[in-house]
């Protein structure tokens, strides 16, 4: 297997900041699509709504074994097969008019995504030492928000001129490009090899569920992701079909919480050194504050300017939340950094899938208050586990 050459560790560390947005691209960019493929499949929205979260578990199950699976078989060999079966399962999708296919193929590309996410998370790890490892971990969650700022906006646009199939088009053109790139200027980084059985595999993943800094970290990136998740099964619905605006005004909405999402991960990279879990709870004082507010505007006023500006400032809240904990976790296990990541990202996402499905199913939001109920169910939730952190350490 072909080592990463050393003239080429820019290259690559760029590529590898080119893959991490795959999985926010994957989920993302058919959003303003969703209210047009229902009509389109003659299915409710909760059948279409099921795609993202079908994904989304998907690649968070993956993650649990996919971190075994880079440590013990490499980065780069992970990353091209994974680009390529990418390729094969968006153009089957766009070729299909059978929802079973699709979610089939769903199920297929959130495990792909986790594969190729894990292995470049692992990437910088190998790659960069102390100061500097934490930087690049840093920027990398930044650079993952890219895929849901872009990705709606875009997908708008495609949707409006072109049809819910070209947004797969894309995503298959763009995973072709990586693909190239990656054989040509990429490599392998992995040092050492662990061995992947189950034993070794069981004894890790004991570690570190006890190691309780961590197994808390987990849980705050789900729930903080589910808050942007949640949005993002309802939201596109509202905007559309309640509001009645076009597909191309919900990629701006999209985007301009993608854009919040970034805002609270360089917020929460410029307080890199501040105390982690004041910054924290400071964080969620201000989100539970925000979401509060929000409910009593909705008793005021409630359009698509007061929704997009409450949900801006709550998803600010918890980029910042995600990010500060994303991070820690990557690097909390630096021997074993591709289970950590890929338990990180494996209970995070399987949180988020589930809480956020399981919210809109229940509440089923057609207005701004329904969102603020779903914000405050997850804020109340990221309240308690801090309390819990909080608690904990006063008995230590």
């Amino acid at each position: 297997m072909r080592i990463l050459k050393e003239k080429n560790k820019f290259i690559a560390t760029v590529l590898a900041f080119g893959m991490i947005p795959i999985s926010g691209l994957a989920t993302d960019i058919y959003l303003p699509s969703m209210p047009s493929m229902a009509t389109e499949f003659n299915l409710p929205e909760s059948s279409i709504q099921l795609t993202l979260s079908i994904f989304l578990i998907s690649y968070g199950l993956t993650q649990f074994f996919a971190g075994s699976v880079v440590d013990s078989f490499g980065r780069y060999r992970i990353s091209l097969i994974s680009m390529f079966l990418f390729i094969v399962s968006f153009l089957i999708t766009v070729s299909t008019k059978n929802i079973m296919v699709i979610y089939a193929m769903r199920v297929m590309q959130g495990a792909l995504a986790g594969l190729a996410v894990v292995s470049k998370r692992a990437f910088f790890v190998d790659v960069y030492e102390g100061e500097q490892r934490k930087h690049y971990l840093s920027i990398m969650t930044i650079v993952w928000s890219v895929g849901p700022i872009i990705a709606p906006f875009i997908g708008g646009y495609l949707q409006k001129h072109f049809g819910w199939q070209s947004n797969f088009y894309v995503l298959a053109g763009y995973s072709l490009l990586l693909l190239i790139l990656e054989l040509m200027f990429s490599g392998e980084t992995l040092k050492s090899r662990n061995p992947f059985h189950i034993n070794f595999l069981l004894k890790e993943y004991d570690r570190m569920f006890r190691t309780k800094d961590f197994f808390y970290g987990m849980l705050m990136c789900g729930l903080s992701y589910a808050m942007v998740i949640f949005f993002n099964l309802c939201g596109a619905f509202i905007i559309e079909h309640k509001m009645g605006y076009s597909e191309v005004i919900a990629g701006y909405a999209s985007l301009i919480l993608g854009f919040a999402w970034m805002v609270g991960g360089f917020i929460g990279k410029a307080l890199m050194n501040k105390a982690f879990l004041p910054k924290i709870r400071y964080a969620n004082f201000i989100q539970l504050a925000l979401i509060i507010l929000m409910f009593a505007a909705s008793y005021l006023t409630s359009n698509l300017y007061t929704l997009v500006a409450f949900a801006f400032a709550i998803h600010v809240t918890a980029g910042f939340i995600f990010n500060n904990y994303f991070a820690y976790c990557l690097g909390r296990f630096p021997n074993s950094a591709g289970l950590a990541g890929g338990l990180t990202g494996g209970v995070a996402f399987i949180i988020t899938s589930a809480i956020s499905y399981g919210i809109v199913a229940i509440i089923k939001p057609e207005i701004q208050l329904q969102v603020a109920e779903g914000y405050f169910i997850l804020g109340i939730l990221g309240l308690f586990i801090l309390s819990m952190i909080k608690i904990r350490k006063a008995h230590i």
